[in-house]
């Protein structure tokens, strides 16, 4: 990511501390934009955070815990684990520590890991924002795809398939992919993705 962008996430990042009464912890950002470069990365990179603040900011009277989650919510990834969300919401809690916001944060963060259940209203919308990439229009969404596959180049493709099938299955076949009010207007187009990538998985095994 270039510098001037660079620049306006760094300001996002610093209101977002601000906007939860809190001090910018020095050095944070920095340390954050670092993992979200990682090589391992090609989906879950400061691209993906500046797109959830970007759907944040069309929420009205959003908690101010939301927007430091999604800071943190893939700040631990690797594609060959699973306790990446755990590690995120403990760092933000190291972060964070004695402050009011931490416990709800580090829920948040929580909450975006598969087969998790958002306890409250804030959790379920940094679920629906994480999400809210299903509902990209389509040359969005294919790129999203190419790159969660670039992801997983270790696996094999029939294996990524297989996987990858589950994964989508387990969204369209929610009676809602969406539990915030604000985000039930992507329902239909992030169906229609998620047909649209099944059926061409179905089609490439054949």
């Amino acid at each position: 990511m270039n510098t001037p962008a660079l620049l306006i996430l760094k300001d996002q990042f610093q209101r977002s501390f601000a906007a939860a009464g809190l001090a910018t912890p020095r050095g944070i950002f920095e340390a954050l934009a670092e993992r979200y470069s990682e090589p391992q990365r090609a989906y879950h990179t400061l691209q993906h955070v500046a797109e959830c603040l970007g759907h944040l900011k069309a929420v009205r009277n959003a908690p101010p815990a939301a927007a430091i989650a999604l800071w943190f919510h893939d700040a631990i990834y690797d594609p060959k684990r699973k306790d990446n969300e755990e590690r995120s919401a403990a760092w933000a809690g190291l972060v964070l520590e004695k402050t009011p916001i931490r416990a709800s944060v580090e829920a948040m963060i929580l909450a975006t890991k598969p087969g998790a259940v958002a306890a409250d209203a804030g959790a379920r919308l940094v679920v629906d924002i994480d999400l809210a990439i299903l509902a990209a229009p389509e040359p969005r969404f294919s790129e999203y795809e190419a790159q969660i596959r670039r992801e997983y180049a270790y696996v094999d493709d029939a294996t990524f398939r297989t996987e990858r099938f589950k994964v989508l299955r387990s969204f369209s076949d929610r009676a809602f992919i969406y539990a915030s009010p604000e985000f039930r207007d992507l329902e239909t187009r992030a169906r229609k993705n998620l047909e649209r990538s099944v059926n061409r998985m179905i089609t490439a095994k054949k």
